[in-house]
């Protein structure tokens, strides 16, 4: 595609002699421009794939992935739909695991403070494997919490001021009909665990407590209010769902975890869409400085080039001299920013500590974000688009300095010489 001459004279004109230091400084600032606009492309996006990992998998490890409702508000019979469900070749095949929920919102209260709250009935089976992704159980362990007995989340039990065997009062609206009108639910349970998810909607508003318990508290005996099903890959829903269309009555309501969390999962992938937009115009800006780098070399080599033309090289010739010099100053600036990106997203956790031993300031607290340590999640597909597209733009930035260096005319710049 180039011939040694073309590659001998623009490796030669992206080495700067004395005279052109100022051209030089232009060439090294745009590459340098590429190289931390990859990089840090390359580590924002790794650290938002972690965040959109940590998060989701947060926010899907207590809910299920596909969640199936009623239109009457109750699922009775459910254990005969999840053999049901479970005879299906491809919910078999998807799923690992269906869980049964009876949910209601209730008013918990203790020694004068209250605080509204989602309270959840599930098999203590079945919340062991719902709580073994990431949760600290405090207090008796799940396998020894009876009928009767319920689990607070650990901001909700700080809120209460509820310590480990304290009555909790649950108040619930939807209460018995007497004859002075409707009558709230009211029954008081002893706490004996508390959990931590990492997720605030989690550790401050819900209560678990028995499945059998909580139908007859929410007064849904043989009853519940949505089945659960949580799948191998939380990505393939489509099908699980079409399946579960054609098994299940029409009178049954099919959700997956997208529609559930349409906005916080809209949200997310907004705000990675909008760093991306912003970080790239780092490498846009540097593409620029190549622009203006190679223009400058046209001016100040018009004499070199107006001779090279008289002696045979053609105007293609001179084109690619410096579409080769510009984009070889793009390809090596993107090149050593993934590398250095990629480095950088691997080790962001060490990097981290060590610059809060240096600093003395906790730069991610665990407090406000819910997480121990900053997630970083490397997408080589990815890397290798943030590349590409910093190469590709080094290319174009080179078109119109090349094309002004081919239209020099030799007689022109020659004629006072």
């Amino acid at each position: 595609m180039f011939s040694p001459l073309e590659r001998f004279i623009a490796l030669r004109y992206m080495r700067a002699k004395r005279k052109d230091g100022f051209i030089s400084v232009i060439s090294t600032v745009s590459l340098l421009g590429i190289c931390l606009g990859v990089a840090t492309l390359i580590v924002v996006m790794s650290v938002m794939n972690g965040f959109h990992k940590e998060l989701l998998s947060r926010i899907l490890g207590m809910n299920g992935h596909i969640v199936v409702y009623h239109q009457d508000g109750a699922i009775k019979d459910f254990d005969y739909l999840i053999e049901k469900m479970n005879a299906n070749k491809v919910v078999k095949a998807s799923v690992s695991g269906i869980v049964p929920v009876a949910e209601g919102q209730i008013m918990a209260s203790s020694g004068g403070r209250s605080s509204g709250a989602m309270l959840r009935g599930i098999r203590i089976s079945d919340l062991e494997n719902k709580t073994g992704v990431g949760a600290k159980i405090y207090g008796n362990q799940l396998k020894d919490v009876k009928d009767n007995e319920i689990i607070l989340g650990v901001n909700l039990a700080r809120t209460l001021r509820a310590t480990l065997n304290d009555p909790i009062t649950l108040t619930s609206a939807k209460g018995h009909a007497t004859a002075f009108g409707m009558m709230p639910r009211i029954q008081s349970y002893p706490v004996v665990s508390t959990f931590f998810m990492g997720m605030y909607e989690y550790d401050s508003g819900y209560i678990f407590m028995p499945l059998k318990t909580a139908q007859n508290y929410l007064n849904i005996q043989d009853s519940v209010t949505h089945i659960d099903l949580f799948l191998k890959d939380p990505e393939k829903t489509d099908e699980v769902k079409k399946a579960l269309s054609e098994v299940l009555p029409n009178s049954f309501v099919v959700r997956d975890w997208r529609d559930l969390n349409s906005g916080f999962v809209g949200a997310l992938q907004v705000e990675k869409n909008v760093m991306f937009l912003i970080l790239m115009l780092i490498i846009i800006v540097a593409a620029f400085n190549i622009v203006s780098s190679l223009v400058m070399l046209v001016k100040d080599k018009s004499k070199d080039i107006a001779i090279m033309r008289t002696i045979g090289l053609s105007k293609r010739s001179m084109m690619k001299v410096f579409v080769l010099s510009g984009t070889l100053l793009g390809l090596i600036g993107a090149l050593i920013g993934t590398a250095l990106g990629v480095l950088i997203a691997t080790y962001i956790e060490p990097i981290r500590q060590f610059v809060q031993m240096l600093t003395g300031r906790d730069l991610f607290p665990a407090e406000m974000y819910y997480l121990s340590q900053l997630p970083s999640i490397i997408d080589f597909w990815q890397v290798a688009g943030i590349c590409f597209v910093a190469i590709l733009l080094s290319f174009l930035a080179t078109i119109y300095p090349a094309y002004r260096a081919a239209k020099l005319d030799p007689v022109e710049v020659l004629r006072y010489e």
